[in-house]
Formats: C-alpha cells, structure tokens, sequence
C-alpha cells in the first residue's frame, strides 16, 4: 500500500505547486513522473534495506537465485527513477518500468497465493488493482511522449538553391 500512497501523494503535491505557478511541474505528465520516481525509489531501496528477506521469498520457486533477481530488480527500479526525471530519458524508463512491473506480477501472485493471514492489501485482487494503478502511471509516461512527438508539425524545411552547371568557359 506504501507505494500507492507515495505515487498519489506526490503527484498530486507536484500537481498542486504547479498550479501554484512552479512553471517545471505545470505539465501532468511530469507530476506523474515525479511520483512514480518517488516510488521507484522507496520500492527500489526495499529491495535493500528493510523488506529484502521478504522481497526475496515473494520470488516464485520455479525462478532461479532469487536474492540475485531481487537485487537486480531492485538496481532496475532505482535506475527507472533516476530515467523518469530527466525528459529526455523518462519515456524510456517509463517503458522499462512498464515491462518490468510486468515480470514481477508473478511474485505478486506467488505471495497472495501463498500466504496465509495475509493483511487485505496483500491479497490477490488488492494486489493487482495496485498493479494496475502502475502499469497505467508508467503508460500515460509513454503514450503523453508517443503522442507529443507524433503531432508535432513538421518544421519546414526549404529545398536548397538548385545547382546550375554551366558549360560555359
């Protein structure tokens, strides 16, 4: 539930200075990606400090060496964050962040499915509503670019001056 509540409150904090007039946070888009680097962060940092032993049973056991996948994912988080706050590298590390909160969706169900007594956020459906909310922050990242770059004009280019060749001595 921690990461849903970072994605949502900075985002909207970052909404609010821009409509305050802090002109950098204006556009949604990178409100969005403020709050998805917040919570990249603080899930990327788990992988570490705190949750690494319970990160690391969540790994189905059909996978191998697990605590080298949760570290490697949790290096992935941490660089997909650092990707979302520069504009020029944010749609490719809100795509790479899309694929793998894909991947990682099987040790999300392999946790639901396996734990007993879990709290109501862990659950299966919790779970993967949470997921959801995700993969569609990091989408909108990649689809605001697709469509910003695609419905640009065209700047007009003018034909260079046509070459004469004269035979002329």
């Amino acid at each position: 539930m921690a990461p849903l509540v970072i994605l949502v409150v900075v985002t909207l904090v970052a909404l609010v200075l821009g409509a305050a007039g802090v002109r950098r946070l204006k556009p949604w888009p990178v409100a969005v990606r403020g709050g998805l680097a917040a919570m990249f962060v603080a899930t990327g940092v788990a992988h570490f400090v705190g949750m690494r032993a319970e990160l690391v049973a969540m790994v189905p056991p059909s996978l191998p060496a697990p605590e080298l996948l949760v570290t490697v994912t949790g290096v992935l988080e941490l660089a997909g964050a650092a990707g979302l706050l520069w504009a020029r590298t944010a749609p490719w590390a809100a795509g790479g962040l899309t694929l793998m909160l894909l991947a990682m969706f099987p040790a999300n169900v392999h946790k639901a499915v396996t734990g007993i007594g879990l709290p109501w956020d862990d659950q299966l459906v919790p779970r993967t509503a949470m997921q959801v909310v995700f993969l569609a922050a990091t989408l909108s990242v990649v689809v605001h670019h697709v469509r910003a770059t695609t419905s640009q004009p065209v700047a007009a280019v003018e034909p260079a001056a046509p070459t004469i060749l004269s035979t002329k001595p």
